[in-house]
Formats: structure tokens, C-alpha cells, sequence
């Protein structure tokens, strides 16, 4: 990675997005933080300036096509180009049967996880064709590997994640872009905060289903997206990388 990459991160507010657009600065990319929230998105900004790159916010809704459009349009126009995107952008449903779900979070949940991620690609692929080539990685989920009891149409719209990944790094293999899906367990996230609603209890149960005994921090799900976008990794194409502490192989 050189000072002349460009990066697009959704959902770089807090978590494994922030974690990465720094992770993405100290590489020398440049990193566009796309985000719901203005003053968090800000935040990493600033944190990818601190790490010694360059970075622009950019207020985005994935579900919401022309937020995205902008936001692709707004990066290439600010600087030049795009090269690298991870579409990490997400949101989890509570806990709750199958038949007690409601329609409005079923399309809130796939409007985001899976539309979103759907819309991203659509308006960064071609960029990344005039630049040449690229490489995309769409944040998917232990939770598309496998089922998640009470958490229906959050496990399936990570399975479609994977899915549309596997069909868009066949498609656009010979563009010079590499597309590939990275899998997190359990991680010290907002996300997870919020499933957990500072319930020590669950915590404590979540910790002891994960084989290496531990949450995953964001750093390490970061260190593992930045690999698959790098050149390090150009051989790889249309995998599903889990990085959940052995919890899908238990």
C-alpha cells in the first residue's frame, strides 16, 4: 500500500470500521470514514489524520442510493481515484423468535446489511475499473456461516452478504478487482453492547462458547481486512475469512 491509495470504509463511526480506516491511514491510504453519525465519523477522521494519512467524512445512509452515489462521486472527486473499499456498514436485530419479528426490522436489517453492501459495490466497482483495478472486502458475519438461534434475519442477511460476494468476485475477477467477505465473532463493538445491554451475565456466556476464551478486538478484525485488501493477499478471491476465535469451528 502506497501514499497513492484511496479507501472507502462504511460504517466507520465506531468499532471495526473506525479500527480500520486507521488501520487503512497508517498504510499511507488515503481513507473516506462514511458514517450515519457526524461527530463520530469526524472522530476517526481525525484519528486518520492522527495516524499520518489523509481522510475526508462523507454523512452516508447505504441503504439510501444516493448517499452513496455521493459518496463515491465526493472521494474520486476529492482525490482522483479509488482503490480500496470495505463495506462494513451493518445493523443487528434483538434477540427475538422467528415469528415475533416484525416487517419494518426485517427491511430495516436487509435494507442495510445486504442492500447496502449491494449499493456500494454498484458505484465503487466502476471507479475501480478506471483506476485500473481494486480490491473490495464486505463485512459479513460468523453469523453467515452458520445459524444464530433468535437472530433470523440478522443470520440471513449475512448469508446473502457472502453470497454477493462470491458472485461479484466471480464477475469482475478479470477487471483486476479482487472481492472477498471477512467473517467476525464476537467483538468488542457498540454492536455488541447493544445485544448485551450490559448484561455481564451474557457476556460472561458468549466469552465461554468462544474457543480462545475471549472477546475479539476491533484491531484484530481490522489487522485481518487490511490484509485482504493489500497485495499481500492477491491471490485471494471470493473467500469468506472468519476471524471469531475458533467459535464456527467448535
Amino acid at each position: 500500500m502506497t501514499d497513492q491509495k484511496v479507501a472507502i470504509v462504511t460504517g466507520a463511526s465506531s468499532g471495526i470500521g473506525r479500527a480500520t480506516a486507521v488501520a487503512l491511514a497508517k498504510q499511507g491510504v488515503k481513507v473516506t470514514v462514511a458514517a450515519r453519525r457526524a461527530k463520530e465519523g469526524e472522530e476517526t477522521v481525525h484519528l486518520v489524520k492522527e495516524a499520518g494519512s489523509e481522510g475526508i467524512f462523507v454523512k452516508t445512509d447505504v441503504a439510501n442510493e444516493d448517499n452513496v452515489k455521493s459518496l463515491v462521486e465526493k472521494t474520486v472527486k476529492r482525490y482522483g481515484r479509488l482503490d480500496y473499499a470495505f463495506n462494513n456498514a451493518g445493523v443487528v436485530e434483538d434477540p427475538s423468535s422467528l415469528i415475533e419479528q416484525t416487517s419494518n426490522v426485517f427491511d430495516q436489517i436487509m435494507n442495510v446489511n445486504v442492500k447496502g453492501v449491494w449499493l456500494c459495490m454498484k458505484y465503487e466497482i466502476p471507479e475501480m475499473i478506471r483506476s485500473g483495478g481494486g480490491a473490495i472486502v464486505n463485512t459479513s458475519s460468523g453469523a453467515g456461516v452458520i445459524g444464530i438461534p433468535q437472530q433470523p434475519v440478522y443470520s440471513a442477511s449475512k448469508h446473502a452478504v457472502l453470497g454477493m460476494t462470491k458472485s461479484a468476485a466471480l464477475e469482475y475477477a478479470k477487471s483486476g478487482i479482487r472481492i472477498n467477505a471477512i467473517a467476525p465473532g464476537l467483538v468488542e463493538t457498540e454492536m455488541l453492547e447493544e445485544v448485551a445491554e450490559d448484561n455481564k451475565q451474557l457476556i460472561e456466556s458468549l466469552k465461554s462458547k468462544t474457543p480462545i476464551g475471549r472477546i475479539g478486538d476491533p484491531q484484530e478484525i481490522a489487522n485481518a481486512v487490511v490484509w485482504l485488501l493489500s497485495d499481500k493477499a492477491s491471490f485471494v478471491l471470493g473467500h469468506t475469512l472468519l476471524v471469531d476465535g475458533g467459535i464456527v469451528s467448535r
